[in-house]
């Protein structure tokens, strides 16, 4: 009989080049040491967390060999189950029947590694797998997020040219999508180091082409000058006063185009 098990833990799956895992706090390292443990065992489990943590990632290095299918290809995953003897499957919350799915890998004794959104929870879930491993976001573990910043970089460096790093020291990271958002962020960030004034005119052109067509499209859209140029302003100026002057605009008047654009300061 298999003995249900909740494992919380604290991870990172993003992959580097030599096939390591980043593990930068102890827990990463226990939740590693989990998975490694996992592919010597017959034993199913599911992965749980927010979109962006890394649960295909932990899935692929537990059964590498193993099909992967997402759970809305319902058809498609039906047909392979009756031809493998172990499969993953990620977005298990996606299934148009998860029942049916599930009562063919117990009836066939299929091994199983799933993800799903964070806390997903079914009734077939305790019955099908003796490990639930549930991932937290990247907000709760920092030190993953400075390792993953700089895999990103390398990553962005790679693919664009090498750049100082220290360019990155004032970012923000954006983990609202995990590291989905943070790469994102990473790669968008690097590439406008070397950006050409042509070349931002084009980015800006392409966005207004899909975005015009009613009556006041002026109005609407000189906040994409206006904003980032007073934001520059006040960053390297470090005041009103000082920016007004060096814009040439009186002072009530800039106070006016920030207070008109105040959800963006």
């Amino acid at each position: 009989m298999k003995t249900s098990m909740m494992i919380a833990v604290a991870l990172v799956v993003a992959r580097v080049v030599d096939a390591n895992y980043i593990t930068a706090s102890a827990s990463s390292a226990q939740a590693f040491k989990t998975a490694t443990l996992l592919k010597t065992l017959s034993i199913n489990a599911l992965i749980r967390g927010e979109i962006g943590v890394g649960k295909s990632s932990m899935a692929r290095y537990i059964l590498p060999d193993a099909p992967i299918f997402d759970a809305s290809s319902y058809d498609e995953l039906l047909l392979a189950l009756e031809s493998t003897n172990q499969v993953i499957i990620t977005n298990l919350e996606n299934s148009p029947n998860i029942k049916k799915i599930l009562d063919f890998v117990v009836v066939h004794n299929i091994r199983i590694i799933a993800t799903a959104g964070y806390l997903y929870n079914h009734e077939m879930v305790d019955k099908v797998f003796s490990i639930k491993l549930d991932i937290p976001s990247l907000k709760e573990r920092p030190e993953d997020v400075v390792l993953l910043i700089h895999k990103f970089i390398k990553e962005a460096s790679f693919l664009f040219g090498p750049m100082e790093t220290a360019k990155f020291h004032e970012i923000k990271p954006d983990l609202s999508r995990n590291s989905h958002s943070l790469r994102k962020q990473i790669m968008i960030h690097y590439l406008l180091q070397n950006i050409s004034e042509n070349e931002l005119m084009e980015i800006v052109e392409n966005y207004l082409f899909e975005k015009l067509g009613s009556n006041s499209d002026y109005k609407n859209f000189l906040h994409l000058f206006e904003v980032p140029l007073i934001n520059a302003g006040l960053r390297k100026f470090k005041s009103q006063l000082q920016l007004s002057d060096k814009l040439g605009l009186n002072r009530n008047t800039l106070r006016k185009k920030i207070a008109d654009n105040e959800k963006y300061f």
